[in-house]
């Protein structure tokens, strides 16, 4: 059986809490498509692996 990669999944709230953000952000993120989900069931998890590239993103200048 091949090995799984360690990968560890965050739920939407979790995610929002690390990036002190709301859960509607994220949600807004993962429909947008700049932070990726895997869908279980009704529910999204997100790799921890992809939130932390995201802190790291420049913020984009407004204006």
């Amino acid at each position: 059986m091949a090995e799984l990669p360690d990968v560890r999944f965050l739920t939407v709230a979790e995610v929002a809490e690390l990036m002190r953000v709301s859960k509607m952000t994220v949600y807004r993120l993962v429909h947008s498509g700049e932070l990726p989900a895997v869908r279980f069931g009704r529910s999204y998890r997100v790799p921890d692996s992809a939130v932390t590239e995201a802190l790291q993103r420049p913020i984009a200048d407004v204006g």
